[in-house]
C-alpha cells in the first residue's frame, strides 16, 4: 500500500448546487418523522431485548439490565428535562419541536411504564435463572443465623457511621434528595398501635460502599445481599431509641434536570458558568420519581406533597430493586468460571513487531478497528511521540477520557521532554464537565497549553497532529477517529481510526486547531480546509452534494446507492434529502444505532430505504459513509451524527478514506454488518425492534465476523 495524494475532496461534489430547503418544507418534513424521543425509547428496547436473550450468558444479561437502566436515567435528566422546559415556553415550544411537548411527555410516559413492567419480567426471570446456578440474592428476612450475625457485624463495621436517618416529619423544609441516589423510605410504627406512625429516609451510601456484599453461604452457593438490605435488616437498631418495634421500608429514587444553563456572558468566564452550573445540576428539579409499588400508599401521597409532583409528573411504579445501572458491576466471583469470555484485542499486524509506529503511518495510512485492534497503539504512538528527539509538537482533541488517562499521561511526559502540547480539551462534554475541569487544571499546571472551546459550540472532532523536524524538513502524522481517546471505552466502543501522513489532511488538521486557537477570525481556516469537510462550516452541505449526486444519477439510470452509519438520524433536511433520494430509486443502506427519526418505507418512493439497529456486545459508535459516486466511490470516517447540534453546533471533521485497500476494508465491514441476521434489528416505521433473519439458514453475527475478518485478515 502507498499513501496517495488526495485531489481537492471538498470540490468533488461542487459541480451540483446545494439546495435549501425552506422553513415551510422544514415543518413538512419534521411532520413526517418518527418523534426523536420515541426513537430513543424504542433503541433502549432493542437494549432490554438483549438482557432477555436467553443466548445471552447470564452475567452480560444482568449487565444488559443496568446499561438499559443508566440510559433511561439520562434520558430523563436530559431529554425529558429538555421537553419539560419547552412546556413553559408554550406556544412557541410547538412551533420549535413541531410536536406537542406535552403530548409528547405522556407518550414516554406511557412507554416508560410499559418498558418498566418487561424490565420486572426479565429481571424475575433471571432472579429464577440465579437460583438455578445456585447463587442467591437475599433479602433481609431470608438470612440464616450466621448471616444475620454477618451483616450486624459488617452494619456496625461499615455502614453505621456512613447514613444519617432523615426525620422528614419534623424537617420544615424537606431535604434535598440527591440525583442517581437510592433511599429507604422508612414507616415507623409500634405493634400496638400505641405511638403514631413516623417517617423517615436513609439515603443508600452506594457512592461509598459497594451495593453487593457476597454473604457466608453454604458449600456449591453463592448468597448476596444488597447494601439496601443490609440497613433494612438493622432498622430496629437504628431508631431503637425512638421505641418503635415495627418497620416497613421500601426504595425510592429521584431524577433530576441535568441540562447546565451556560449562557454566552463574555464578561463570565466558562469555568465559572461550569462551577455554578454543577453545582446548579445536583438542585434541578424533579423530572422522574420512581418508587416501590408496594409502598405504604399515606408515605407515597406524604412524599409526592413534600416534592411537590403530581400526577402529571413522571411517577414511575416498580418493583423492589431500584438504580439497576449499579447491576452492570454485579459480582463476577459467583459464577465461578461461567461469566463471559470476551474475545481480546490484537495489536494490529502492520505494528505487531514494528520499532516505530510513526514510521509506518509514515510509509503507509492505516485504519484501526476498535475494540477489535488494541487501543494500545494509539497510547504507543503518543508515548513516541513524547519521547522523540525530532518531535517539536503534539495537538490533539479530547472529548472523554478515561479516569486514569494514559493519553494524558504521554501528553505530559512530552512537556517534560520540551515538547509543545495543546489539547483542545471540551469541558461541556455532557456528565465529564467535572472530570475534564480537573484535567484542565492538572495539564495547565504541567505546562500544556489547553483550549477550552467556542462559545455555544462544542469541540466533538477526534484529531491529532505531530510535528517532527528532520533535518531542514518538517514532517507531520496524526488520526482522525470516530470515537473518544478513552483506552477503558475503546475496548468495548465500536470505532474506527485513521492513521496517516497524507500532507492534505494534515494540512486541515492545522487549520482546524488554529480556529480552535483562533475562533474569533470567524471560520476563515475552516473555510481553507481542502480535504476534510468540517462542522460547523461546511460538513452538512458537503453531505447534501454528495446525496444529491446519488439522486441526479438514479435520474439519469445510472447506478446510484450509499451506505450510511451512525449513531443517530433525525436532522429534518437530511431527512429530507434521504427522502427524495428513496423516492427516486437511490439503493440506501443504513446501520444507526441509536435514535433512527426516518421512515423507511413509502409506496410513492421507487426504493424503500433498508436500515438496522445492531446491539450486542460491543457499542456500535462509528461513523461510516460511503458513496457510490457514479461507479468512484467516495468512502469517509467522520464524528458526528446527521443531527442538528452535530452539522450546525459542534467543531465535527470527516476524513475520506483514500487508500484503495483500506476502503475495500471499510467497505468488507460495513456488508457483514448489513449481512448480519443475529443480533441485527429491522428499523421500521412502526418501531417493532424486529429481528432480522433470512432463510439462508447461515447465522450471522456481525461482531464475530467482522472480529475474525480482522484476525484473519494479511498485510502487506
Amino acid at each position: 500500500m502507498k499513501k496517495s495524494e488526495p485531489a481537492n475532496i471538498v470540490a468533488v461534489a461542487d459541480v451540483i448546487p446545494e439546495k435549501k430547503v425552506s422553513k415551510k418544507k422544514d415543518l413538512t418534513v419534521k411532520k413526517k418523522m418518527i418523534a426523536r424521543d420515541v426513537s430513543w425509547l424504542s433503541f433502549n428496547a432493542r437494549v432490554l431485548q438483549e438482557a432477555a436473550d436467553l443466548s445471552v450468558p447470564l452475567r452480560e444479561r444482568i449487565r444488559f439490565l443496568g446499561i438499559f437502566s443508566n440510559n433511561l436515567d439520562e434520558f430523563f435528566r436530559v431529554r425529558v428535562a429538555t421537553l419539560k422546559r419547552m412546556l413553559s415556553f408554550g406556544r412557541s415550544a410547538k412551533v420549535h419541536l413541531e410536536e406537542n411537548p406535552g403530548q409528547i411527555l405522556d407518550d414516554i410516559q406511557q412507554i416508560s411504564i410499559q418498558q418498566q413492567r418487561e424490565f420486572d419480567r426479565i429481571w424475575k426471570g433471571i432472579e429464577e435463572e440465579l437460583r438455578n446456578e445456585k447463587i442467591f440474592i437475599r433479602t433481609e428476612k431470608q438470612l440464616n443465623r450466621d448471616q444475620q450475625k454477618f451483616v450486624l457485624n459488617y452494619f456496625d463495621e461499615e455502614v453505621r457511621t456512613n447514613i444519617i436517618p432523615l426525620m422528614i416529619e419534623s424537617i420544615q423544609h424537606f431535604p434535598y434528595l440527591r440525583d442517581k441516589s437510592i433511599y429507604l423510605a422508612v414507616v415507623l410504627a409500634r405493634q400496638d398501635n400505641s405511638v403514631r406512625q413516623k417517617f423517615a429516609l436513609i439515603e443508600i451510601p452506594t457512592a461509598i460502599l459497594p451495593r453487593f456484599i457476597i454473604l457466608p453461604s453454604k458449600e456449591g452457593e453463592h448468597d448476596i445481599i444488597l447494601l439496601e438490605d443490609v440497613i433494612r435488616f438493622c432498622l430496629p437498631h437504628i431508631f431503637s431509641y425512638f421505641g418503635y418495634d415495627k418497620f416497613t421500608a421500601h426504595i425510592i429514587k429521584v431524577t433530576r434536570d441535568a441540562e447546565l444553563d451556560i449562557d454566552n456572558d463574555i464578561s463570565t468566564s466558562l469555568i465559572h458558568q461550569l462551577e455554578k452550573g454543577l453545582k446548579a445540576r445536583r438542585k434541578g428539579k424533579p423530572v422522574r420519581f420512581v418508587y416501590d409499588k408496594d409502598i405504604d400508599p399515606l408515605l407515597l401521597e406524604y412524599l409526592m406533597r413534600r416534592l411537590g409532583l403530581s400526577g402529571k409528573d413522571n411517577l414511575i411504579p416498580g418493583a423492589r430493586i431500584h438504580n439497576f445501572k449499579d447491576f452492570m458491576e454485579f459480582p463476577e466471583s459467583v459464577f465461578s468460571g461461567r461469566q463471559q469470555h470476551h474475545r481480546k484485542t490484537f495489536i494490529h499486524p502492520l505494528f505487531m513487531n514494528a520499532p516505530s509506529v510513526m514510521h509506518v503511518m509514515q510509509q503507509q495510512d492505516v485504519m484501526l478497528h476498535f475494540p477489535y485492534h488494541s487501543f494500545d497503539t494509539i497510547i504507543d504512538l503518543l508515548r513516541e511521540a513524547a519521547i522523540d528527539p525530532n518531535v517539536t509538537s503534539i495537538k490533539i482533541t479530547a472529548y472523554r477520557l478515561a479516569r486514569n488517562s494514559k493519553i494524558i499521561n504521554a501528553l505530559v511526559n512530552a512537556v517534560r521532554n520540551g515538547k509543545q502540547v495543546t489539547v483542545a480539551l471540551e469541558l461541556r462534554a455532557r456528565f465529564n464537565e467535572a472530570d475534564n475541569l480537573e484535567w484542565k487544571t492538572r495539564l495547565e499546571d504541567e505546562g500544556v497549553k489547553v483550549l477550552i472551546g467556542i462559545p455555544a459550540m462544542k469541540v466533538h472532532a477526534k484529531l491529532c497532529v505531530i510535528k517532527k523536524r528532520i533535518g531542514n524538513k518538517t514532517v507531520q502524522c496524526g488520526f482522525v477517529s470516530t470515537g473518544n481517546l478513552n483506552e477503558k471505552t475503546a475496548r468495548v466502543y465500536g470505532d474506527h481510526c485513521l492513521l496517516t501522513a497524507n500532507r492534505s489532511i494534515m494540512a486541515d488538521i492545522n487549520r482546524i486547531f488554529n480556529y480552535l486557537e483562533h475562533p474569533r477570525h470567524d471560520q476563515k481556516f475552516l473555510e481553507a480546509c481542502t480535504t476534510l469537510p468540517v462542522s460547523p462550516y461546511n460538513m452538512r452541505s458537503f453531505f447534501l452534494r454528495m446525496i444529491d449526486r446519488e439522486i441526479k444519477n438514479a435520474r439519469h439510470k445510472k447506478p446510484a446507492g450509499m451506505i450510511i452509519k451512525m449513531n443517530s438520524l433525525s436532522d429534518p433536511e437530511m431527512v429530507a434529502r434521504l427522502y427524495e433520494a428513496a423516492r427516486e430509486g437511490v439503493d440506501i443502506k443504513m446501520v444507526i444505532r441509536g435514535i433512527c427519526c426516518a421512515y423507511t418505507e413509502n409506496k410513492k418512493w421507487k426504493k424503500d430505504m433498508t436500515a438496522v439497529s445492531i446491539v450486542d456486545e460491543y457499542l456500535e459508535h462509528a461513523r461510516v459513509f460511503i458513496f457510490h459516486n457514479g461507479g468512484q466511490e467516495k468512502v469517509f470516517i467522520a464524528s458526528c451524527d446527521w443531527m442538528l447540534r452535530n452539522l450546525d453546533h459542534r467543531v465535527e471533521a470527516a476524513v475520506p478514506i483514500l487508500d484503495p485497500s483500506i476502503k475495500q476494508e471499510l467497505n468488507d465491514i460495513m456488508q457483514i454488518q448489513l449481512s448480519g441476521n443475529v443480533k441485527a434489528r429491522i428499523l421500521d416505521n412502526e418501531q417493532k425492534n424486529e429481528y432480522k433473519r433470512d432463510n439462508s439458514g447461515k447465522r450471522i453475527r456481525s461482531q464475530i465476523e467482522i472480529y475474525r475478518y480482522l484476525h484473519e485478515k494479511k498485510y502487506e
